[in-house]
């Protein structure tokens, strides 16, 4: 397995690119900006992108899709409730956060539990709102760890106040997906530093 992360654009979202060896195909998870320094480091790493996947449509996570595809000819993909925000500036909070974003359209419609493939890896999609309506988070259960997108962070939860945002959802949402997972399986944040599932049932002041 190949792995790297980075923050990208003003708000520092971190973006993932998750590689099988074997195959040498490579997912972007959440490029929300830097489209340039993500490509190029796509490069050097010699890779092909074979997925764009959005853990959920807010522009932080989401600004770069455009570029990403043009580029590589790699689908974009998102849990089929957060699909509208791709399409709408307004609805990714773009006017709020960033300037002059177009919108886009998704490739592929996730549903929870189904799997995606990343050459020999599989990601399994965990449906969590909270955050967002169609916010999801992405457990490569194998290689023990899960890309939590703004659901999960070390010691924190992701915000609810945004539109369609609830917090009934978000405690739901990490205590039935989440929390079931095992101690040592390692969370990637959309923002933040790593952290571990059993150092949040321990620790999260929020839980």
């Amino acid at each position: 397995m190949f792995l790297t992360g980075f923050a990208v654009g003003p708000f520092a979202a971190n973006c993932y690119l998750l590689g099988c060896e074997k195959t040498r195909r490579l997912a972007v998870i959440d490029p929300g900006g830097d489209a340039r320094r993500i490509l190029e480091t796509v490069d050097r790493s010699s890779f092909t992108v074979s997925s764009i996947l959005n853990t959920h449509g807010h522009i932080d996570h989401v600004a770069a899709n455009e570029e990403i595809r043009k580029a590589t000819g790699a689908p974009i993909l998102i849990a089929t409730p957060d699909a509208p925000m791709l399409a709408s500036p307004a609805r990714q909070l773009a006017g709020m956060l960033l300037k002059g974003v177009a919108g886009v359209t998704a490739d592929r419609l996730l549903e929870d539990g189904e799997s995606i493939e990343v050459g020999e890896l599989k990601l399994k999609v965990l449906l969590t709102p909270g955050h967002t309506p169609g916010s999801a988070c992405f457990l490569l259960k194998g290689e023990g760890l899960v890309f939590s997108g703004d659901t999960l962070f070390e010691e924190s939860v992701g915000r609810t106040d945004l539109p369609g945002g609830s917090w009934a959802d978000m405690i739901a949402s990490i205590r039935e997906k989440l929390l079931v997972l095992d101690d040592k399986v390692r969370v990637l944040p959309g923002h933040g530093p790593e952290t571990t599932i059993g150092h949040e049932r321990r620790a999260n002041p929020f839980l």
